[in-house]
């Protein structure tokens, strides 16, 4: 009895246990898991929109400056679409110092003004603005977000982070900013006084920014806080005058603003012009040399023909600056175009001389005259860098002749990504062991090759330069510019890249190991380069870096392995070498968008890593590849599901045929790839192009998703005349103004064919209707219908930062003028429908079509 009281009680105890630890329990339970059991759902993936409830809002709009709230609804149709590409952008309004949340509160949307859904407020320090655009274009939602229009509130100066200022600057051609410290008493007093010109400003079209960040005004090359810099188009002037005088400040900002006079800038500000600017003209003086700025007063006289053309000109006095230019006399004068400097020679004291100079560097091909010290910027910066060095060189001479000859192939070499620069300067000819003059060096990766044949045939020149074998340095392998690497990728079959961050201690270790296989990659014909230009992984639309592709005919695999095993490595770039390319061909935003533009029969395959269809669909669809080879329509794949927005297509897969970069959609079943082969083949066949995806990327056929008002595909054919031989001839008609001759008009508008000059257009006008936007979800089954906005709400119009107010000096229009607006609309129409009717000649084809654009149903 004991024991069986036991045997229970041991049981029970098991039986628990087991529950408890229902993971560990063996046997049929776990059968059944494998059989029939649903396996436990992956956690859902945060939201990237954070989701704030009325208390936390509340919180957040008292501690944050800028912060954009999403308004939905649970009954709302379309709030998940629309938040779907709003949360494209969250991370850059992070960037920006926005705060994005959502918030599903349909009281407290109300008491903001709110009543339909979707909706998007943006607080500016707890002032409201709902935003008036399109919400599906997350763009212009965050040029909104960003805009200094929307940021702009009345009597205050507004407070920036450094990236938007750095964006107001690009968008703004005036914008005055105040670099301060809001815990100083300072610029607190300072503060104060200028908010008195804000308005003011806004009436001269000038914005007025502060921002409190040490970081930022030290890369502009302020030391002292608080300070004044107007950006005239990105250029920067600095006030240095009393800031506590802001009568003496407003007439120096509108003076500035209307005349143009050669800025001032710091050694940081050059640098960053230098940087951002594609023309760039910087004169070195010393401001207490009378001289000097008697030179300045001269050059004065050309600022406003050089804003015309194109070229900023700026003045630092700065000796130090200068002299790491090597500029031992000034002033002196530096253009610099894309970052390439060179100096000028001449007199400065002739303004017309020094214009002419700079037109014809901005305009035409030179090769830069560079000082030894710019010299040794350029080969350590730089990948590949031509030097023609002179020696001291006269006008007349043999050296001038052949620099003039060697001028007709920079242009060639600028399109290679190589610099060539010319120098009289013997310092560094003498340290590359130039003994004889002129010569010619070639520096690679800064390694130098000296060119042996005749320098006075430029053409020989150019070939020895551009020659693979001039371009690689034995046992290393080459660092390429993307100029470069775009040119490498599209002359050579088989190439292996290498991305890399310039100074990633990583990235250096794996190349140490990859240069011991670059002989044999050469030996199979297959070029090494590496490239770590700035933004190279945005540029090739990469994972992340350090990245290794493997390119064939421009297309690309990524390698997965560990890069730091480069016999894995090589092992991997020679089977893809040597094995044939009987796939779809999986290709990159960057090579997408180049086989667009320049592959005239094109394919493209778009799908989703989620989607599981896609794979079956693909390898069906692998069987028609050699098929398209042969047809001449080159068949590609993509899972770049952000491109595919882009133009449309939200449905995974999907197959687009372009054909001179226009888009047509395949609306039939894509497991069946002898149909899709057959549509392809049509398409490439067909005379006729067709316009437009579809609304969402869907077939505009009609079916039961057909949408009467929906944007659909069009389909142009040529048609043929009965006689085509000739062009008929057109007459000028007068058209009457009089409400008598309206009737009259002929169809063709001002002109007419000759055969239907006398007949007459039997087209009636349509009235006009004004078209709906499509309509929000309205709540109304909120019993406080009636409740007030808690606060003054403005409304933003997309993009335009303007009001439904009358401007000033312009009268509202009266009932009468929109009667003559309707009419002149209406008889637009009219114009237009006839025209539709009058013939229009196809060039491309010589036949005269009519009426040929036709919806395609």
């Amino acid at each position: 009895m004991t024991f069986t009281r036991l045997k229970t009680l041991s049981l029970l105890v098991c039986a628990l246990l087991a529950l408890s630890f229902p993971g560990h329990v063996s046997g049929a339970g776990n059968n059944n898991n494998k059989k029939g059991s649903q396996p436990v759902a992956p956690p859902e993936p945060e939201a990237v929109i954070e989701e704030v409830n009325a208390k936390q809002l509340e919180k957040l709009l008292a501690d944050k400056d800028y912060v954009a709230v999403f308004w939905y609804a649970r009954s709302c149709v379309t709030c998940d679409k629309v938040l779907a590409e709003l949360e494209k952008i969250d991370d850059d309004t992070d960037s920006f110092g926005v705060d994005f949340v959502k918030i599903n509160d349909k009281r407290l949307a109300k008491q903001y003004g709110i009543k339909n859904f979707p909706a998007l407020t943006y607080f500016r320090e707890k002032e409201p603005i709902i935003y008036d655009g399109d919400l599906m274009d997350e763009e212009g939602v965050l040029d909104f977000l960003t805009s200094l229009e929307a940021m702009d509130l009345p009597d205050r100066i507004e407070e920036v982070n450094a990236k938007i200022l750095q964006k107001i600057i690009e968008d703004t051609d005036f914008v005055a900013v105040l670099f301060y410290d809001k815990d100083q008493k300072k610029s607190q007093k300072i503060l104060a006084e200028l908010e008195n010109i804000d308005d003011e400003c806004d009436q001269n079209d000038i914005a007025f920014v502060k921002i409190d960040d040490d970081k930022e005004a030290k890369e502009w090359g302020i030391d002292e806080i608080p300070s004044i810099v107007l950006f005239e188009r990105g250029i920067p002037h600095i006030y240095e005058g009393d800031l506590m005088k802001e009568d003496e400040l407003l007439g120096w900002l509108v003076h500035q603003k209307r005349y143009s006079e050669i800025p001032e800038v710091t050694d940081e500000m050059k640098d960053k012009l230098v940087e951002n600017t594609e023309h760039l003209a910087v004169i070195f003086y010393d401001k207490d040399d009378k001289q000097d700025m008697r030179i300045l007063n001269e050059l004065e006289n050309i600022d406003d023909e050089l804003e015309k053309e194109g070229i900023v000109i700026v003045r630092i006095d700065n000796a130090a600056e200068a002299k790491e230019y090597g500029l031992d006399h000034l002033p002196a004068l530096i253009y610099f175009e894309n970052k390439i400097p060179a100096l000028y020679e001449g007199d400065l004291m002739n303004e017309d001389e020094v214009l002419e100079w700079l037109l014809v560097q901005k305009k035409t091909a030179t090769i830069e005259e560079v000082t030894d010290e710019i010299l040794v910027t350029l080969i350590n910066e730089h990948e590949y860098v031509v030097v023609f060095f002179t020696g001291p060189c006269e006008p007349g001479e043999t050296c001038e002749h052949t620099l003039n000859a060697l001028e007709s192939i920079d242009d060639e070499l600028d399109e290679a990504g190589i610099i060539f620069v010319t120098t009289e300067d013997t310092g560094i000819a003498k340290k590359y062991n130039v003994k004889t003059y002129p010569r010619l060096v070639f520096f690679r990766n800064r390694d130098p090759l000296h060119f042996t044949g005749d320098l006075d045939d430029e053409d020989e020149v150019l070939a020895w330069i551009t020659d693979d074998e001039t371009l690689e340095i034995p046992g290393k392998i080459e660092e390429v510019n993307v100029k470069m690497l775009d040119k490498i990728l599209a002359e050579n079959d088989h190439v292996v890249v290498f991305f890399y961050a310039e100074g990633d201690k990583k990235a250096q270790k794996i190349l140490n190991e990859l240069e011991n296989i670059d002989d044999e990659c050469e030996e199979k014909d297959i070029d090494f380069v590496k490239t770590s230009d700035d933004d190279i992984d945005k540029e090739y639309d990469l994972p992340g870096l350090p990245a290794l592709a493997f390119y064939r005919h421009k297309f690309r695999t990524i390698y997965t392995g560990d890069l730091m095993k480069e016999e894995e490595i090589l092992e991997w770039v020679i089977d893809l070498h040597e094995s044939t390319a009987d796939v779809i061909e999986s290709v990159d935003r960057k090579t997408l968008q180049v086989l667009i533009n320049d592959v005239e029969h094109l394919a493209v395959f778009f799908y989703d890593d989620e989607c599981e269809s896609c794979s079956d669909i693909l390898e069906e669809l692998e069987n028609i590849d050699d098929d398209t080879d042969k047809h001449g329509i080159q068949f590609v794949k993509s899972n770049d599901v952000k491109l595919a927005h882009e133009i449309g297509i939200f449905a995974f897969p999907a197959l687009v045929y372009y054909e001179t970069g226009v888009p047509i959609m395949y609306d039939g079943n894509l497991k069946n790839e002898n149909r899709v082969l057959q549509w392809l083949v049509n398409q490439k066949n067909d005379e006729c192009f067709y316009v437009g995806l579809g609304h969402d990327g869907h077939s505009a056929k009609r079916g039961n998703n057909f949408v009467p008002n929906d944007y659909k595909p069009f389909q142009c054919c040529p048609t043929k005349l009965e006689k085509s031989t000739k062009v008929p001839k057109m007459t000028a008609q007068r058209i009457g103004h009089s409400e008598g001759d309206q009737g009259k008009r002929p169809s063709g508008g001002n002109f007419q064919f000759a055969n239907q000059a006398s007949s007459k257009s039997s087209t009636k006008p349509a009235a006009i209707k004004k078209q709906a936007k499509p309509s929000k979800d309205t709540d109304d089954d909120d019993e406080d219908d009636e409740d007030k906005p808690l606060v003054k709400v403005s409304y933003a119009n997309k993009r335009s930062g303007g009001s439904n107010k009358p401007q000033a000096g312009k009268k509202p229009v009266g009932k009468g003028q929109d009667n003559d607006d309707q009419s002149q609309e209406v008889e637009k129409v009219s114009k237009q429908k006839s025209a539709k009717k009058s013939g229009k000649l196809n060039v491309k084809s010589g036949y005269l079509s009519v009426g040929v654009r036709q919806q395609f149903n």
